[in-house]
């Protein structure tokens, strides 16, 4: 694969990364349960470092991250809804996490990709518990 579409995949997962990252600290100031709001602020903090490595990733190989990002949705009243759109983002995450590491062959970004997999797969745990209460 060029270095070229290495970029923009990576370019696509800073995007999502940046999405979550704005949405999860957004529900953590309005959830008004106490726990769930500080697991999903420290998921938060998570996702901004899966940004500098993904950063770092694009531009050891000549590029820039993008900051665009789609429209946000806020549209959740409640922590049960917050917890199910955050555990929807991150099960989006793993499955484009799965299909990028099949189908790249840098062993660097296949790396850095498997672990935020399974961090995605944590989060993803943590707000299921939050959930379930």
């Amino acid at each position: 694969m060029e270095s070229r579409d290495v970029i923009a995949i990576l370019n696509e997962d800073f995007m999502r990364e940046l999405e979550a990252t704005l949405i999860y600290v957004r529900n953590s100031f309005v959830m008004m349960d106490c726990e769930a709001s500080r697991v999903t602020e420290a998921i938060a903090v998570d996702e901004m470092r899966h940004m500098w490595w993904l950063a770092d990733l694009i531009t050891k190989r000549g590029g820039k991250p993008v900051m665009q990002h789609k429209e946000l949705d806020f549209s959740a009243e409640d922590t049960s809804g917050m917890l199910q759109m955050q555990i929807a983002l991150e099960t989006e995450g793993i499955e484009k996490y799965k299909a990028q590491i099949d189908i790249l062959d840098d062993p660097e970004v296949v790396g850095v990709l498997k672990h935020i997999l399974d961090e995605e797969k944590r989060h993803r745990k943590e707000f299921r518990i939050r959930l379930k209460g």
